[in-house]
């Protein structure tokens, strides 16, 4: 087989398993709708169905997107760059207008399911990357998120979501956000179970925050070079922020200097912080290298919410913290049930727990 065939069989086989090379859907499957560079994403989104496929060619598009259809998937070629970035001026549409680059959108009554986001890249949109409300199992997958003003992605009053894989980087504040909701105060939603795991976040002010909810897992992801890595934010709501799982995470370095904001001081070199939280565990992460003289810095954080409620029955065990300052295991929290055990660290505060 020649140079040529050899280049030959493997780009049909990147186009196939992309599925811009694949034939018409076989009966049973959704239709794909295909979609170039200078054509409208949402003109294929407005005229898919449920269980439809719009599927991106390679290269850069310039709007925003509107998903109110259930079961939908909008993918990228998953090959090459697939970009949406705003447009020159922002159309009418509420998404557009709002500075979002792709918005997934149900409601109370009727919040919308199975919405599939993958293999795209959000970039410089001057609100958030993604933003979901009022969604049900909704999936982004291999998304970058960069260089957005606010969120890379973000969700709220959304439930069995899965965020897996993606990379958000650069964002004005975090990575990735999760939260009840952003408009209003209000007690702690549960999520029935939402995933974020095998992200990598950098660059962010704060690389994962999850802000009152409950039944939910950060796992396996990766942050570095964010002000601060993981926040888990409760407050004295009811019901409290919690039953939270944090495990396996590698965070280091996250010496990025964030000024203060009307919500927290300067940010620099906290790797996880719990503040308000319950019934939550942080097991089997490795933190190292996260310096800063913030009253948040340090490897693993717990700090009374900044209305004075401290964290209940939070299980700290199992991590490797390593050479964060001012300290791998901090408690500057005024909570009696929280516990520490199994952990390896140098420096403790109060001294005793390493």
């Amino acid at each position: 087989m020649t140079k040529r065939q050899i280049a030959l069989l493997a780009c049909t086989a990147a186009l196939a398993a992309s599925g811009l090379g694949a034939a018409a859907p076989t009966a049973g499957h959704g239709k794909v709708h295909r979609v170039k560079p200078g054509e409208s994403i949402q003109k294929a989104v407005d005229s898919a169905r449920p269980g439809d496929t719009v599927l991106l060619a390679p290269g850069t598009y310039r709007e925003s997107v509107r998903i109110t259809t259930p079961n939908l998937t909008l993918r990228g070629s998953g090959v090459f760059p697939t970009v949406i970035a705003p447009a020159a001026a922002p159309g009418a549409d509420a998404c557009a207008k709002a500075g979002n680059g792709i918005c997934v959108t149900g409601t109370e009554a009727r919040p919308v399911e199975n919405v599939t986001v993958r293999s795209l890249t959000l970039r410089g949109f001057a609100a958030n990357g993604l933003w979901a409300k009022w969604t049900d199992r909704l999936e982004v997958r291999g998304v970058t998120a960069e260089s957005n003003g606010t969120w890379g992605i973000a969700q709220e009053r959304s439930v069995r979501g899965v965020l897996r894989h993606n990379v958000a980087r650069n964002n004005g504040d975090a990575g990735l956000f999760l939260a009840n909701t952003v408009t209003e105060e209000g007690g702690a939603t549960d999520t029935h179970g939402t995933v974020v795991s095998g992200n990598r976040v950098s660059g962010n002010r704060i690389g994962i925050t999850v802000r009152r909810l409950r039944n939910l897992t950060v796992d396996r992801n990766e942050a570095t070079g964010n002000c601060a890595a993981v926040f888990v934010v409760g407050d004295e709501s009811t019901p409290r922020a919690g039953a939270i799982g944090v495990r396996r995470n590698h965070i280091h370095e996250n010496n990025k200097l964030c000024p203060k904001t009307p919500r927290l001081p300067a940010l620099q070199g906290s790797g996880i912080v719990l503040t308000g939280a319950e019934d939550t565990v942080v097991e089997r992460n490795r933190v190292e290298d996260n310096v800063g003289s913030s009253p948040l810095s340090g490897g693993i954080v717990l700090f009374k919410s900044f209305v004075g409620v401290p964290n209940e029955r939070i299980e700290i065990r199992d991590n490797v913290a390593l050479r964060n300052g001012t300290a791998d295991l901090a408690d500057r929290d005024t909570g009696k049930t929280n516990t520490f055990r199994g952990n390896t660290c140098g420096v403790s505060q109060p001294a005793g727990m390493c």
